[in-house]
């Protein structure tokens, strides 16, 4: 068995699942508006983007125990590197923001918190693609 191949695969099955999370999280909460469970929402998302990054930087970690060194991207996979973990970083930042508010936030607010993490998850998930296809 191949041992590399084996952990690429199962870390890029969790990626998967973590980045239909970022995604299905604030497209529910824009579909659906329940806002008695906005909070259990923000935290499947959370738990979506913590995924991301540890699976995100596992790849990194698998290619640099089996060949000793990162991957080696450069250009457009950089830039497309670069716009995932800025949309990580910030999505996460946002949910941890909006959970350690008492009472959620109520209308328009809440509307554009989602709608941000909705294009963070789509961007994300869009740069994915530059950066498998370009590396």
């Amino acid at each position: 068995m191949n041992w590399q191949n084996l952990a690429y695969a199962l870390d890029q099955v969790a990626h998967n699942l973590g980045a239909v999370t970022v995604v299905a999280g604030p497209l529910y909460f824009l579909i659906a508006g329940e806002l008695k469970r906005e909070r259990g929402v923000l935290w499947i998302t959370l738990t979506g983007w913590v995924v991301q990054i540890a699976t995100g930087s596992f790849l990194g970690l698998i290619s640099l125990y089996f060949y000793g060194q990162l991957p080696d991207i450069h250009g457009i996979a950089i830039g497309a590197l670069l716009i995932k973990i800025v949309c990580a970083i910030t999505a996460f930042v946002l949910i941890v923001a909006s959970l350690r508010v008492h009472d959620l936030y109520t209308g328009r607010r809440t509307a554009i918190t989602w709608q941000v993490l909705a294009a963070l998850a789509i961007i994300a998930i869009s740069a994915a693609a530059f950066l498998r296809w370009f590396s």
